[in-house]
């Protein structure tokens, strides 16, 4: 007799958290497991890493043939984020654990081969759309934090797969993720320090009340990078929504989510080797660029002549319409791009906010 089983999970598409289905259906055959519904390789790979954590947290992985489908099926798939909505399909459809909570619950983490919950990326997007969907969201226990800076989320966090299937069993409860919201124990250069400089100090101040782009003009020594670099102290915090957006697309960036940050305007500095790519960000799976991740703060280029031309026009288009929108194939991603620039080389430093 064949068994069924969907679980609600989320992809990642730019700062976008689409909708995935895990549907598992358990029929007669020769036991093996397959993945469709365009899945990379670490979701191909997370076949072993499910078989082996249900297996070491004392639970019976089915020998029957499995078949996982990750709708829809023509959105790409990719990271260990479906670790844990796989395993609990697996074992709702083999009837090990309850159905009851799966259509008000969405899942999102990767396994290890003992069944303990990894942290993933592109958490905050998460939260935000299961939210709005009105479901329960459960997440690794280091995404806690992360993910409760939603105010309004409702969302559980488990240490690993045991602590999951007994929720679900009603056998006992998951705590709720909290976080903290630390204003000022982010230490950011202070205006201040720099003793006189009347005039560049004024403009500063005049750029960051009106966001307006800023060049400094000098030779070596006469302090342009020191007063760029302190500009991001003057700038006013940010509200409850942008703060939220620019989380949402440091989560999402690879280099990791400080939430110590919370509140305070992002800080972009790329050396100028950086490439076009690297500014306004791509890949295969779109990521955003250092244009993006200053959004709602200060990107600051030191060293101006020194970035290639190429690199520099790439500025145009999101300076005008203050967005990136990055396609490639079937997939499209589209990132914000308000920001304020700051320019500096041996003699010359420009701000753009």
């Amino acid at each position: 007799m064949s068994k069924l089983a969907i679980v609600y999970s989320r992809a990642q598409n730019g700062i976008d958290a689409p909708l995935v289905r895990v549907e598992v259906h358990l029929s007669r055959g020769l036991p093996g497991l397959s993945i469709v519904g365009l899945p990379e390789t670490a979701v191909k790979e997370s076949k072993d890493r499910v078989r082996a954590a249900i297996i070491n947290c004392n639970l019976e992985f089915p020998k029957q043939r499995i078949t996982i489908n990750l709708s829809p099926a023509d959105l790409p798939k990719e990271g260990g984020r479906f670790d844990l909505p796989i395993a609990i399909g697996i074992l709702a459809a083999a009837g090990q654990v309850s159905s009851d909570r799966l259509t008000e619950t969405e899942f999102i983490g990767e396994l290890s081969l003992g069944g303990d919950l990894h942290p993933v990326s592109g958490v905050l997007p998460v939260a935000i759309k299961t939210t709005q969907a009105n479901r329960v969201l459960v997440v690794p226990y280091d995404n806690g934090a992360e993910a409760a800076l939603i105010s309004a989320v409702t969302c559980k966090t488990a240490q690993n797969l045991m602590q999951v299937c007994a929720w679900l069993n009603q056998l006992d409860e998951l705590p709720s993720a909290k976080t903290h919201k630390c204003l000022n124990s982010q230490e950011i250069p202070d205006l201040s320090e720099v003793k006189g400089q009347l005039q560049a100090k004024r403009a500063l101040e005049i750029a960051a009340c009106g966001g307006h782009n800023l060049l400094f003009i000098g030779p070596p020594g006469t302090g342009k990078t020191m007063l760029a670099t302190r500009m991001i102290g003057i700038l006013p915090p940010l509200t409850e929504a942008q703060a939220i957006e620019t989380a949402a697309i440091a989560s999402i960036s690879g280099k990791g989510f400080d939430i110590n940050k919370w509140h305070i305007p992002p800080f972009e500095n790329p050396h100028h080797t950086a490439s076009a790519v690297a500014l306004v960000g791509g890949g295969s799976n779109p990521k955003p660029g250092d244009i993006s991740r200053a959004h709602f703060g200060l990107l600051f280029l030191d060293e101006l002549p020194e970035f290639s031309r190429h690199v520099l026009e790439v500025l145009r288009e999101p300076l005008e319409s203050g967005k990136i929108t990055i396609s490639r194939a079937a997939r499209q991603a589209e990132f914000p791009a308000s920001l304020n620039i700051s320019w500096s080389n041996k003699n010359i430093e420009m701000a753009v906010l």
